[in-house]
């Protein structure tokens, strides 16, 4: 199948949406499939407001339909809500053809979260935009039933998955944890304020605190927090190596839709202590974790599991079992749609 993925987020980003795409289509591929990326880079852009590192591609929809009547897909997959995936979804309504959508973000809490309006405003937009989708594909049962209560109701689940080769419990911890105190709390992700990392760095807990990424809020939480280690972006091995060595993951957002360090932590066999919302309660077990209110309880209750079953849980999360639900979500066009629409 030839499968045309539309996204306004891409490399060279680092984020979730990212890492999955990536992920997928490279399964995809490795079953046979052709897949064509239409993101940002392959136009000019401009920067985001408040997030100037994420750059947005202002096109015409003729423009985005140029490169898909060319690739002449089978299925045509908008995967975020920005300006990108709108001309290709007026493109693509204009000429009567059926696409999916998926909901990767919780943009109207993150919106609040940033700017103090209320999410509740933000929602008509994406009824609005995942209307006329055929699916919206989402990544946990609850954030399903938040669409529905939010009208968007023609949902398909769409797992993620976790490379097992990296991810792994065996293997040396970061060198950096060698002389740090026990236990070490680690946080992995975008230093923004969205990912509610305070309530991490607040907390009363023994040990030490490592921070790992970089965004808008480091400097300012740097400078707040001295007693945290914030050791910026780790890739590959060198991140795995940081998952392993800690004693467990906290992760204090409220936002996230599914929050796939979670499961990489597992998958190293730390556990994940977590607050009980959308994301954490679709992903953790009380053998691999703790979800607390009092975030410290749940750092309490996280220390208290047993890395083997960790590692056996997280393992369980593949790229090969997402992708196929991904492609059982699509819906074919009729063969030549695109080539005549174009």
């Amino acid at each position: 199948m030839r499968i045309a993925i539309v996204t306004d987020a891409w490399i060279p980003q680092i984020n979730g949406v990212v890492r999955t795409l990536q992920s997928v289509c490279a399964e995809l591929q490795a079953m046979g499939h052709e897949v064509d990326v239409i993101g940002p880079d392959r136009f000019v852009t401009l920067p985001c407001p408040t997030y100037p590192e994420i750059r947005l591609a202002m096109v015409a929809p003729r423009t985005v339909g140029k490169l898909l009547g060319a690739f002449r897909p089978d299925a045509i997959h908008l995967a975020t809500e920005g300006p990108l995936c709108l001309a290709a979804r007026q493109w693509c309504l204009r000429r009567k053809l059926d696409f999916t959508t998926a909901y990767h973000t919780n943009f109207p809490d993150y919106v609040q979260s940033r700017t103090g309006l209320s999410a509740a405003w933000f929602w008509p937009y994406f009824r609005w935009f995942h209307g006329p989708a055929r699916a919206v594909l989402a990544s946990t049962p609850s954030i399903r039933a938040g669409l529905h209560r939010a009208g968007i109701g023609q949902t398909h689940h769409w797992g993620r998955g976790v490379d097992t080769s990296l991810f792994r419990p065996d293997g040396a911890a970061h060198p950096l944890f060698a002389d740090l105190s026990r236990p070490i709390l680690l946080h992995v992700g975008r230093v923004a304020v969205e990912k509610n990392i305070e309530a991490f760095l607040m907390l009363d807990t023994p040990g030490t605190k490592v921070v790992v990424g970089d965004g808008p809020a480091r400097a300012a939480l740097e400078a707040r927090y001295p007693d945290a280690h914030f050791i910026g972006l780790q890739h590959g091995e060198t991140l795995a190596s940081a998952y392993r060595g800690a004693d467990a993951l906290v992760f204090p957002s409220r936002t996230d839709t599914f929050g796939l360090v979670m499961i990489e932590a597992l998958a190293s066999g730390t556990p994940v202590a977590a607050y009980p919302v959308t994301g954490p309660v679709d992903i953790l077990t009380d053998k691999v974790g703790a979800m607390d209110e009092d975030l410290a309880s749940a750092v309490v209750g996280a220390l208290a599991c047993d890395r083997a079953d960790c590692a056996v849980y997280g393992r369980q999360f593949t790229w090969g079992r997402s992708a196929r639900e991904f492609l059982a979500s699509l819906h074919v066009l009729q063969a030549g749609a695109v080539a005549r629409a174009a």
